[in-house]
């Protein structure tokens, strides 16, 4: 405990003895460290909502007209359907029903003219457990089974869906991947600056008999306060950022489309800023050790 509170204290005063290179220590784990957070609230976010339109992505199976709304024709689809394991649920949807949404949804067909029959049957609405597995459940409805009229999954929209996420997800992991990297090095050389302007002092040290552990210990403890430093800055930002920017936006889409959690935030940043400046100082310090 004696030795930490030494090493603890060392690594203050050198803190503030080398204001301008623990600030610019700090500054760039701020910004490395705010990016990180922000990007990884807006890959998460980006990563829902496809995930949300994805969801909406269902199968439709129409059966011909005539065709009763509880016939066997119709329950023995809706029995296959339920035990195929990518199914999530299967919604019937009587022929009545099935009228009343298209006139709701297509209400000019309907005007100036009165339909002496309902030419519409019985559907189902199919909706998988993932959105990929669209084009998987409509094709164990091929060849058509007795009574079907038609099995559509919305081809074009679902392609140009599946794909447009396919990208986003792609694009993040990338991006978040490239960020990190990015901040490693960008961090390591502002440390390694920092270090370089008090090699004279480490080789005074090692001259005196301290061990490279002793001198480690300080330069560590300084990585750590700086990004701790850096790290909570940037979770200041972020959450200026959420509160007066990102609240008004996120109200504009559905409920089920979010980011991780803020708190999560907190731990992923504090802790990359914490191992960034730990880690980046007793790796970059090995070097001037060699005395």
């Amino acid at each position: 405990m004696a030795r930490f509170k030494l090493l603890l204290s060392e690594a203050v005063r050198s803190l503030f003895a080398n204001v301008s290179t623990t600030a610019a220590a700090t500054m760039t784990v701020l910004i490395g460290m705010f990016l990180l957070g922000f990007l990884i609230g807006l890959s998460t976010w980006a990563f829902s909502l496809s995930n949300h339109y994805k969801h909406e992505l269902v199968v439709k199976v129409y059966f011909n007209h005539g065709v009763a709304d509880n016939g066997k024709e119709v329950s023995a689809v809706q029995a296959k359907l339920a035990a195929n394991p990518l199914v999530k649920s299967v919604t019937p949807v009587t022929a009545e029903e099935g009228l009343a949404q298209m006139r709701k949804k297509n209400p000019e067909l309907f005007q100036g003219s009165t339909l002496p029959y309902n030419p519409l049957g019985p559907a189902l609405t199919v909706q998988p457990k993932r959105g990929e597995d669209t084009v998987k459940i409509a094709d164990t409805l091929q060849p058509r089974p007795p009574g079907v009229h038609d099995v559509n999954y919305g081809k074009k929209t679902a392609h140009k869906l599946l794909t447009a996420a396919k990208v986003i997800d792609i694009f993040f992991v990338l991006a978040v991947i490239v960020l990190l990297v990015s901040s490693t090095l960008l961090i390591g050389n502002t440390i390694r600056l920092a270090i370089f302007s008090r090699r004279r002092e480490i080789e005074v040290m090692k001259l005196v008999g301290a061990t490279n552990w002793f001198v480690r210990g300080p330069f560590m403890i300084e990585g750590l306060l700086a990004g701790l430093g850096g790290a909570v800055a940037a979770l200041v930002l972020l959450l200026l950022g959420r509160t007066l920017f990102l609240g008004h936006v996120i109200h504009l889409h559905e409920t089920d489309v979010h980011a991780w959690p803020f708190g999560l935030h907190v731990l992923i940043v504090l802790g990359a800023g914490l191992l960034l400046g730990a880690a980046g100082s007793g790796l970059t310090i090995r070097r001037f050790l060699q005395v």
